[in-house]
């Protein structure tokens, strides 16, 4: 007998990015846009993306890439899109490191 349907969960994620510009200043919006399609496609909704800046590496362990720019991405997928996503962005040449935390829910407004 199949198992009964689970209900699927989505939980809210923040993803922080750190995306290889080297040679592609200009194609910084390229490569979120790209990130942006990824998560998309995995089922996710993307909720804000938080351009941050250019930021040098505490510790260099290659001197061509001594600099990372950082993006912050809000949003909202099912557990299971996680692994996934950490895999393909592992193999991908524009992203150095992404870390998924949860995200915390947005606070309401109190009067």
């Amino acid at each position: 007998m199949p198992a009964p349907a689970e209900r699927q969960t989505v939980k809210r994620y923040e993803g922080l990015f750190i995306l290889n510009t080297v040679g592609k200043e200009e194609g910084v919006t390229d490569i979120i846009e790209k990130v942006r399609s990824e998560i998309g496609a995995a089922g996710g909704k993307i909720e804000t993306v938080q351009k941050m800046d250019k930021r040098p590496f505490a510790r260099i362990a290659d001197k061509k890439h001594s600099s990372g720019f950082y993006v912050n991405v809000i949003f909202e997928a099912a557990p299971a899109a996680i692994a996934p996503l950490r895999a393909k962005f592992a193999l991908s040449g524009d992203v150095f490191r992404v870390v998924f935390t949860d995200a915390p829910a947005p606070a309401a407004d109190k009067k």
